[in-house]
């Protein structure tokens, strides 16, 4: 091995630093453009705010397109309703009303002549299968379409105008329209209107209003309905007999009913949506052939006024379709390309709702499994590592401007009941707060304080390693205090000599605020609990920094700590897994840090280590096609941050937006039972988490909260995190602002400890 280099070249995915430690070359100076792409980018609110305003509007479009907003007919609405102020010529006309001209008129079909009529579809099982019959029998048939039907199956409508049968509108949502101010039944009419347009290149000027019947039940509330639809140009159509289709009583029943008395004439009422219509199929297939062999001929609804006119002695006047304008034709496609795209995006939200709910109840299957079967290994009486670790210990503590915590951190390593002792070398890296003269004013014997200048956490890292004295090496944060037997209990998995890192148990110490709380709460579940899951699975991703321990060969064999990703603790870890050493988790290891006690700060951390995880995912990618250790390690592990720490932090949402969606248009009981469910799962994942880390469970009475404000927040750091993957965009070491751990009994820190009584001049190196 090249002596000059303490890192041997060729490991997976590291490269060796360019210089040993003591001879590296003080970093140039980079120009303000590139400082400026090192900061974490603001969040984008804006950019978030027209995201959720455009799927808050697809969501609106599929829930209008569905009939959320409308009212459902009820029969109490119409009961002692009189017909003052129905014209009697209208109650006792025909089933064709027109409201056009100033004074009413109905008309009645001539004798022998029959239109069916059909509403609520297209259907695309229904529709055909009656369309079917009707070429069977040689006759036309006029369709009442709902506009949210003809956007899903255009090409049924088309298919229908084609083949001559006639379209009439039957609204878009299917509304109870006495209910509806008069703009909303204008929509409903432009809007169903413009889609057939859209559909036929055609325009109808037929109407049927939902839930009508025939003109003698015309109430005083439908008289506006007609007078609007006239002024919109359009002719009311009813029906003169009803086939009651819909109560599925049996064809024959149906035939029967559509039978006029005599020869008179008459327009049927069908149906081709709604439900299992193969009553109707059976009953048309018999009612057709009948009608035909008493001299029945059959038509449209505008076939039928027509030779009414005729026989009226009407002449010059022609009902029927017209042609659409280019302006409704383009408008009526851009409509049903928006309802079919909200519709397409609400089943991809059904399945990611689908996705996410099987990721998260497999999630919670696994750890519930492995992270018991680990924590019951380690409590039984007999379990033991290997021969109890006595060897002296070396603690690196990279610091850049961590004035407010380095010495209680220092203190609290430096009185560390190892019994092998420990060296604890601080590595200020290019502090402007008077770090490295803290930590020098402390004067503990096993102390050194390093001074490089600036150069990036990796840097400082490597520099403490090449430094150390000694063959264990823990890595801490500078903000981090250790508990007095956290060094002694994370080094001793080193007695498995297959073991090259050790994950310790890292807690939150400032617990006061609710984001720090909020963060607790995290650190127990997400992060203590998952090491357990992946130790299990040999696949831990990571190493904290703040608590961490390594063989220095195992550090030497993976190529120590590199800049590549802003995870260099991620990075690292890989690398050892794919280097065949197993990565453990001692949670009897215990430290304390400081968690981000503001939304900025919170969200410069939480966006470091998500964009350094991604970097360290696409480095090691290739390991997923290696063979051995390496292969099974990368394919694990890449697999379980893809699922977990990617795909389902990004598609969680869904169940949000669902849950609001729910709570608005579909069944309110059904959606705040499905949120309990999800919420009382997470509540059940806490609670065992908070036993296994001995962890007092009285804080979880801010879950419920953490659902509506910190996890949404965690939403947008991952998908600004990804944007910022996509387009390569790279980052520095971030400094979190820090304001020193308070104590015990405050905010559940421990208490700083004591300043050894044999205190003396530490010693300094300076690079």
């Amino acid at each position: 091995m090249n002596q000059n280099h303490p890192y041997p070249p060729g490991r997976p995915g590291h490269r060796p630093p360019s210089h040993p430690p003591d001879q590296s070359p003080a970093p140039a100076r980079p120009s303000p453009a590139a400082r400026a792409r090192r900061l974490v980018p603001r969040p984008s609110w804006a950019v978030y705010a027209a995201v959720f305003v455009v799927l808050g509007g697809i969501l609106f479009v599929q829930a209008y397109a569905s009939g959320a907003f409308i009212p459902d007919y009820r029969s109490e609405t119409t009961s002692g309703s009189g017909q003052d102020d129905v014209p009697e010529e209208i109650r006792k006309g025909g089933p064709i009303v027109n409201t056009t001209a100033e004074r009413p008129q109905s008309y009645s079909l001539p004798a022998r002549t029959v239109v069916l009529t059909f509403d609520d579809g297209p259907d695309p099982i229904w529709t055909p299968a009656v369309l079917e019959v009707l070429e069977k029998h040689q006759v036309p048939g006029t369709f009442f379409v709902l506009g949210s039907q003809v956007v899903r199956y255009p090409d049924l409508v088309r298919e229908l105008d084609a083949k001559g049968h006639e379209l009439g509108v039957h609204t878009f949502t299917h509304p109870y329209l006495a209910e509806l101010p008069g703009w909303q039944r204008r929509m409903e009419y432009t809007q169903t209107q413009l889609v057939i347009a859209g559909a036929t290149g055609s325009r109808t000027n037929l109407v049927r209003f939902p839930y009508s019947s025939r003109a003698d039940a015309f109430l005083d509330q439908d008289w506006p309905l007609l007078q609007q639809a006239g002024e919109l140009g359009y002719l009311t159509v009813v029906n003169d007999l009803d086939s009651r289709d819909w109560e599925r009583q049996g064809a024959d029943g149906m035939v029967e009913r559509s039978i006029p008395a005599g020869y008179a004439g008459a327009i049927t009422l069908w149906h081709d949506s709604g439900g299992d219509r193969s009553q109707t199929i059976e009953a048309l297939d018999r009612y057709i052939p009948l009608m035909k062999e008493r001299g029945y001929t059959f038509t449209t609804v505008s076939g039928g006024l027509n030779r009414a006119l005729a026989e009226a002695g009407v002449t010059g006047a022609t009902a029927g379709p017209t042609e659409a304008t280019a302006s409704e034709r383009w408008r009526g496609q851009m409509l049903i390309m928006a309802v079919r795209a909200a519709d397409g995006t609400f089943i991809v939200f059904g399945a990611l709702f689908v996705v996410v709910g099987v990721l998260t109840i497999g999630r919670t299957v696994l750890m519930f499994v492995l992270a018991l079967r680990h924590a019951r290994k380690r409590r039984r009486p007999d379990f033991a590592w290997g021969p109890p670790v006595t060897e002296p210990v070396s603690v690196i503590v990279p610091a850049y401007n961590e004035k407010e915590g380095i010495a209680a951190a220092v203190r609290s390593l430096a009185a560390g009941d190892h019994p092998g002792g420990i060296e604890v070398v601080v590595v200020d890296d290019g502090s402007t707060d008077g770090t490295a003269d803290i930590a020098a004013g402390l004067g503990l014997p096993n102390v050194r304080v390093v001074r490089k200048p600036n150069g990036g956490k990796p840097s400082a890292l490597n520099t403490g390693v090449a430094l150390a004295r000694h063959d264990l090496i823990v890595m801490v944060d500078g903000d981090t205090i250790f508990e007095p037997d956290a060094v002694r209990r994370l080094v001793q998995p080193f007695g498995d000599p297959r073991v090259g890192a050790v994950a310790g148990n890292v807690k939150v110490g400032n617990r006061r605020s609710m984001i720090a709380k909020w963060q607790h709460i995290e650190y127990v579940i997400g992060f203590n609990l998952d090491r357990r899951l992946y130790e299990t699975l040999r696949c831990m991703p990571t190493i904290p920094g703040a608590i961490g321990a390594f063989r220095r060969k195992a550090l030497e064999y993976a190529g120590g700590m590199t800049d590549d990703t802003l995870a260099e603790d991620t990075d690292v870890t890989m690398a050892l897994g794919r280097a065949g050493w197993k990565v453990v988790y001692e949670d009897s290891a215990r430290a304390w840090t400081e968690a981000p006690s503001s939304i900025g700060q919170l969200w410069k951390q939480r966006y470091r280590w998500s964009y350094g995880t991604m970097q360290a995912m696409w480095k090691h990618r290739r390991g997923v096609l290696d063979k051995g250790a390496s292969g099974r390690f990368s394919r694990r592990c890449l697999a379980f941050l893809t699922l977990f720490g990617v795909l389902l932090p990004l598609a969680a949402p869904v169940i949000d937006l669902l849950a609001v969606f729910g709570l608005i248009f579909l069944d309110r009981t059904a959606t705040v039972v499905a949120w309990a469910a999800m919420l009382g799962l997470q509540f059940l994942t806490a609670i065992v988490a908070f036993r296994l880390d001995k962890e007092k469970l009285g804080v979880l009475w801010v879950l419920p909260l953490q659902q509506f404000v910190y996890r949404q927040l965690m939403y947008l750091v991952l998908l600004q995190s990804v944007v910022t993957a996509l387009t390569g965009g790279r980052l520095g070491w971030q400094k979190l602002k820090r304001t020193g751990l308070e104590p015990a009994g405050t905010a559940g820190a421990p208490r700083p400890l004591p300043l050894p009584a044999e205190a003396a001049s530490p010693r300094q190196v300076r690079f």
